[in-house]
């Protein structure tokens, strides 16, 4: 994996005045397991960066288009050569807007001051914006991440996409032995930062306790605050490395920061080192350190009480020297691990590996008839759905045609403004890592525009169960219904073979008509039956009742094979005047019928069937169809009977009707393995790996 890491403009990435970016950079790129492959463009005068593999980007003054723009436009172009997986801004939120053309990249914004100070990430606007448009933002401290999510609203949603990623230092021996009577304090020499509270302190305790010195490291150009004390020395700017080393010696490290400081490094190395540290209770400070003594006014009096504790009590500043060592965690290492791990979910290999319980969260739009109160509650739709969350996946489902029927009103005649709205606000809310459509015909285009502008590495798959053969019912609306979205459809799968289709469905997959061990119960096989078949037509799905003068072909046939085989006892529902059956009623009547007829609509096409097969075969019934749908290609004579015409199957029917025992067996077979092949999970799960371009954990017998 690849890596491009981008500075901000003139960040010197260099020994000399590096800042806290730089520092950071270069010590966890070190201590990365992608060193080697990670690259880090800034823009500089000093000649010898940190790390070879720093790229320099020159730039002319234009006075005609922005130094950021320009800056990120030469990165670009510069990347393209390298072409890494991942890009990683530091400390430039308002950099992303420039990246928005990026595609099949994966964005890194680490945070390392105070978001709500920052060109790009001010106003709530923007903020979200860049939740929407970028793959993980880092920050320095939980008080940084805190301050990011003000005002947002479902901010603890929105944090999946964040995480904290502290600054980190590198370990080493200390003998407190060794420890001088020093006092330091490291950073910028201005009120901001404390240090004229700390050099107003600072000489009272050293006229009071001459055996004391302190060692004062930084400047600042801009303020002038001038302390002077034989004891007192003024380093000025100072060596990263040299710093380290003197503070190995330093017993007492004051950081009195007046502003709220996002994190504070020097806080950090001073405890790494075995100093005991005196903090303000300010922006991140706390998290620098999980011993430090931390001020309760932010004044001189406070500071110089707090150090001539300190002073006076041998005892308790040992203990709090070695407290704060011992419990030093954030090295380099342990920082560089965490950001690797990060890096790795992005990876080709783990981003939505399974085997690794990577939890997906799925937003799945789908019918699931919430309005008719139970009656259609046993629909595919549900079965996929609980073949995800079974799988371990955090599903939201949303049902589109329930949503516009309970939302009609005067504004909005149809609901469909609402639902889009609902579609809209869910996905920007639950941020979805899948969108899955099943028949979700009111989804309009504009909307899965404006979730894939929103989200743009959301992927987005269709189900469909409906006939596409140009022979069957609906040929054309079907075809247009399956085509409306394509544009916006990574992966479509459809219980028909998709090579056997008179249209062209790009990325499509056939997948069989799934069972759920909760839906299907029933064990036919084990009963002594009632009635010989069983046939059911739903045509009147919605309306719940036969319509006056609807016609369905298979009522011709069905009624022709009665009439064929007097001496069957068959219980037929949803034709000659015998109202289709619901829900538990369906159950109760189809665990009668020891055979079951799987008859679909339309000219029999490769693997098609309607959902009815998996009522038939996953309770246990002895099942017919028809055996140009090619499902003997999965199941054997064993399992399933084919029949070429009426006369074969009127044939099949009666020889089964004797040969009790055997079809038994069949039907058992059948049922296991439907149970076992075509159940949710793996249908489910194999949408997913299809989906996603991942292996799946399953067992595919259908495999396209």
């Amino acid at each position: 994996m690849k890596i491009s890491i981008l500075l901000p403009y003139k960040e010197n990435f260099s020994p000399n005045y590096a800042g806290a970016v730089s520092l950071f950079v270069k010590d966890t790129v070190i201590n990365s397991k992608y060193s080697n492959s990670t690259y880090i463009f800034g823009n500089m005068d000093y000649k010898v960066p940190f790390l070879k593999n720093y790229i320099n980007i020159n730039l002319k003054k234009s006075f005609l288009q922005s130094n950021s723009k320009n800056y990120i436009k030469k990165f670009i172009e510069k990347e393209k050569k390298i072409n890494s997986d991942i890009l990683e801004i530091h400390n430039r939120p308002n950099y992303v807007k420039y990246l928005n053309n990026i595609k099949d990249k994966k964005i890194i914004l680490y945070f390392h001051n105070d978001p709500l100070s920052m060109n790009g990430s001010i106003s709530i606007k923007d903020r979200l914006y860049l939740l929407n448009n970028i793959d993980q933002i880092l920050f320095n401290s939980k008080w940084s991440q805190k301050r990011f999510f003000i005002d947002i609203e479902n901010d603890e949603l929105l944090k999946q996409k964040t995480s904290v990623c502290y600054q980190s230092t590198s370990v080493t021996k200390i003998d407190f032995r060794k420890k001088k009577k020093t006092i330091s304090f490291i950073g910028k020499l201005n009120s901001a930062k404390g240090y004229d509270l700390f050099g107003n302190a600072i000489i009272k305790i050293l006229n009071k306790y001459p055996d004391w010195n302190s060692i004062v490291i930084g400047d600042e150009p801009r303020e002038k605050l001038v302390f002077k004390h034989k004891n007192l020395k003024i380093k000025g700017y100072t060596n990263h490395n040299n710093v380290l080393k003197l503070l190995k010696k330093i017993s007492i490290s004051v950081i009195c920061s007046r502003w709220e400081e996002p994190f504070g490094r020097t806080s950090l190395e001073a405890a790494s080192r075995g100093s005991a540290v005196i903090i303000s209770n300010r922006g991140g400070l706390p998290e620098t350190s999980k011993n430090a003594i931390i001020l309760k006014k932010v004044n001189s009096n406070e500071i110089y009480n707090e150090i001539e504790k300190l002073i006076t009590n041998k005892n308790k500043l040992l203990f709090f020297q070695k407290l704060n060592y011992k419990n030093f965690t954030f090295n380099h290492k342990y920082i560089s691990k965490i950001i690797d791990n990060i890096r790795n979910e992005f990876s080709g290999v783990s981003l939505f590996n399974i085997k690794k319980n990577r939890i997906l969260k799925i937003m799945h739009i789908t019918n699931v008839n919430e309005r008719f109160n139970g009656r259609l509650h046993y629909n595919t739709g549900r079965r996929i759905n609980n073949g995800f969350i079974r799988n371990g996946h955090n599903v939201l489902t949303l049902s589109d045609r329930d949503t516009v029927h309970y939302h009609k009103n005067l504004t909005d005649i149809k609901g469909n403004k609402s639902l889009q709205k609902k579609i809209i606000e869910t996905s920007d809310n639950f941020k979805p890592d899948l969108l899955v459509l099943g028949h979700a015909d009111r989804v309009s285009n504009e909307t899965l525009r404006m979730i894939k502008e929103n989200n743009k590495n959301i992927k987005i798959s269709q189900w469909f169960l409906d006939p596409l053969s140009k022979h069957g019912p609906d040929h054309l609306n079907n075809s247009r219904r399956i085509l409306h979205k394509i544009d916006f459809i990574d992966k479509t799968f459809l219980t028909t073979d998709p090579k056997s289709l008179s249209i062209k469905v790009p990325n499509s997959y056939f997948i069989p008509n799934p069972c759920d061990k909760s839906f299907e119960i029933l064990k036919n096989y084990n009963k002594d039956c009632t009635f010989d078949v069983f046939f059911a037509m739903s045509h009147g799905v919605h309306r719940g009742a036969l319509k006056s003068g609807k016609e369905d072909y298979r009522e011709k046939f069905i009624n022709k094979l009665i009439n064929l085989n007097k001496n069957l006892k068959f219980d037929v529902y949803g034709m000659n005047n015998v109202q289709p059956v619901w829900a538990d009623d369906f159950l109760k009547k189809i665990s009668n019928s020891y055979m079951g007829l799987n008859l679909s609509r339309g000219k029999p096409i490769k693997y098609y069937s309607s959902d009815r097969i998996v009522q038939l075969v996953g309770n246990g019934l002895l099942t017919f169809i028809d055996k140009n749908t090619f499902l003997s290609d999965f199941f054997s004579s064993n399992e399933m009977i084919f029949y070429e015409n009426i006369e074969d199957l009127s044939y099949k029917l009666n020889k089964f009707k004797k040969d009790r025992k055997k079809g038994r067996q069949i039907a058992k077979a059948g049922q296991k393995k439907y149970l076992k092949y075509f159940n949710s999970e793996i249908i489910s799960d194999y949408m997913i790996s299809k989906t996603l371009e991942i292996k799946t954990k399953s067992k595919i017998i259908w495999n396209n």
